[in-house]
């Protein structure tokens, strides 16, 4: 849609001439809201929706939106989570029934992560509308590969519904070593990318990552969006990132899955606040517990001493923060069991440098200082595929 890339272009030349004033959340247009758009290319196909609870056009839900304008959806595939966004991180999902529009509902996590040739023999085109926070190991872009991938293979089209990363342009982290791929990070990417999950579709096309041959592909871009523009989740995109302050500490603290550490699930902070019974610091307690999206939370039931965050300003806080993980590290008597043994950590960091840097004593900038040439790589490649300026 060139006409939308120069529209966009044109209203950033303006607001930095003073001509214009600065987009904020209200004015940008999801695409989902562009029915006018999107609409026309599925009437009278049948069409296979990927969504979950924060997929919705305005107040309404996509599928609602759907029906009422006579589209004929023939199921729903579901990511992490499931449809309605409660189920534990981790947790099998299990297909089943809407129990409000009695469409079908097919898992694309647990052992059936990839739409089967079964699963796409009466679908025409597959519509993607889930909400990603612009982190590597956000399980929602793997989802992304597998669907394209699918697609590409039996020849359907795919729609991806545009919707803004609210972690915005914020690129960072240690890009992934392939050897080190799995369903919590695919691809060559740092652990924040800077990209619309738009975006992020073109670059798995254009690269060739999920299938040697480009999928159909069509992105129903956002209106009135820079990279640049502040925006807030109206929606929980799932059960554990409950707030803006939640998404923004995510791509710091959710580096703690791989350690003995809560990263405060089973708490009502959580992915604001880190601890564990043995951490040598005392002036904060939590005690994780079972709640929805954490039946089993680390540490459960038990006294963790640690750090809060939650004080902190949203508006501060941006890239990845290694002092966390540091500081978690150098404050725990156990070093060799400090992290988990199937080393976990390795897959959301990208490779081993993080763990075996951490074990080797090593600073913040050191390790940094490890993955800077490919991050500026990265950046490069990044900028063939940006919609939005």
């Amino acid at each position: 849609m060139e006409s939308d890339f120069l529209t966009n272009i044109f209203r950033a030349v303006l607001i930095f001439f003073g001509l214009l004033s600065p987009i904020n959340a209200n004015d940008i247009i999801m695409g989902s809201q562009r029915g006018e758009v999107y609409l026309p290319l599925l009437e009278d196909k049948n069409i296979a929706v990927v969504a979950n609870q924060a997929s919705s056009v305005g107040d309404e839900h996509l599928i609602d939106y759907l029906l009422k304008n006579h589209i004929k959806i023939a199921k729903i595939f579901v990511p992490e989570h499931g449809f309605r966004g409660k189920i534990d991180a981790g947790a099998k999902v299990e297909n089943s029934i809407d129990e409000k529009t009695s469409l079908p509902l097919i898992s694309l996590y647990g052992k059936h992560k990839i739409p089967t040739k079964e699963d796409l023999a009466n679908v025409d085109v597959v519509l993607f509308d889930l909400q990603d926070v612009g982190v590597r190991f956000y399980t929602y872009l793997s989802t992304l590969h597998n669907v394209m991938k699918a697609c590409e293979r039996e020849n359907i089209e795919l729609i991806v519904l545009d919707r803004p990363n609210p972690n915005g342009s914020t690129v960072d982290g240690e890009v992934l070593d392939m050897r080190y791929s799995s369903f919590v990070g695919l691809h060559p990417v740092p652990i924040l990318y800077g990209m619309t999950i738009g975006e992020y579709a073109k670059m798995i096309n254009g690269e060739g990552w999920a299938s040697s041959k480009k999928a159909k592909l069509q992105v129903i871009e956002l209106l009135n969006y820079t990279h640049d523009t502040p925006y807030e989740l109206s929606i929980k995109p799932s059960p554990n990132l409950p707030n803006p302050l939640s998404i923004k500490l995510y791509p710091s603290l959710a580096l703690f899955e791989g350690t003995v550490f809560s990263e405060g699930r089973g708490t009502d902070k959580q992915f604001q606040l880190y601890g564990d019974p043995k951490y040598l610091k005392k002036s904060f307690s939590f005690t994780p517990i079972a709640n929805i999206g954490a039946s089993n939370p680390k540490n459960k039931d038990k006294i963790c001493y640690g750090v809060d965050l939650s004080h902190l300003d949203k508006d501060e806080v941006s890239g990845v923060n290694l002092s966390y993980i540091l500081d978690a590290y150098q404050n725990y008597p156990d070093k060799k069991n400090f992290f988990l043994k199937n080393n976990f950590i390795d897959k959301l960091a990208g490779s081993s440098h993080l763990r075996e840097s951490i074990l080797a004593g090593k600073s913040e900038r050191e390790i940094r200082r490890g993955w800077s040439k490919e991050l500026e790589n990265f950046k490069v490649k990044r900028e063939k595929y940006l919609i939005y300026p």
